[in-house]
């Protein structure tokens, strides 16, 4: 079994744990702005923070992190410094357009063809990673489907921890949607007839595979 953090790891531990290094509150969101462009003909409003904003999350809790600090346990916000913080970080975890465009690329290939993706390329990435004692940033492809209004329903995680037994794997993440619960992760088997993913994040998709997504720590905000 190989974990980075551990129930009862004391809290300067250096791994991570989503009771301790997560955000204390779900992936819930007042209705507002995700960001705003300035352009010469004044100012364009994009998205919407009720949707959710789990990819700034997942980069916002991993800055925390590497700062050696815990989040800030209330909800920021709309407008509010943290509030663009995350949003920045949401921003930044698309890695527009590359990163947009494999979501997409995903999703229109067939599930075994998602499944050979992330078994041959990701997952010993994603594994290294966690090797080394540094949570892994995941983008998670849950539709099948060539439209892209449906990119929406796609996922973002943080791999922390995983177990192995044969073929068959756990992967223990922090799950944006599901708040502070370290009982959350996706099984799945690196044979190559494996069966799919198995998971239990808060959810209302399967996920048919994973891919890393690259991450750079910057400092995060002070709060009260």
């Amino acid at each position: 079994m190989r974990y980075l953090a551990r129930p009862g790891s004391p809290p300067d531990c250096c791994g991570f744990l989503p009771s301790h290094d997560g955000f204390a509150f779900p992936n819930a969101w007042p209705k507002s702005p995700a960001f705003t462009l300035r352009l010469p003909f004044g100012r364009v409003r994009i998205g919407d923070s009720s949707a959710g904003l789990c990819g700034g999350m997942v980069f916002a809790a991993l800055d925390y992190w590497h700062a050696g600090s815990r989040p800030p346990e209330a909800r920021p916000g709309p407008g509010s410094g943290l509030h663009r913080y995350v949003v920045r970080r949401l921003i930044t975890s698309w890695r527009m357009p590359a990163g947009v465009s494999r979501y997409y690329r995903w999703m229109v290939l067939p599930d075994r063809e998602v499944a050979r993706r992330t078994v041959a390329r990701h997952w010993p990435r994603v594994k290294a990673s966690l090797d080394d004692g540094i949570p892994a940033p995941l983008g998670l492809v849950t539709v099948a489907s060539a439209n892209p209004a449906r990119m929406r329903h796609n996922h973002q995680a943080l791999a922390y921890g995983y177990e192995r037994s044969g073929t068959q794997v756990i992967l223990r993440v922090y799950d944006p949607n599901s708040g502070p619960a370290d009982g959350v992760g996706i099984r799945f088997d690196t044979a190559p007839a494996g069966t799919g993913f198995v998971h239990n994040l808060n959810l209302g998709w399967p996920v048919r595979g994973f891919f890393l997504v690259p991450y750079s720590p910057v400092a995060p905000p002070p709060f009260p």
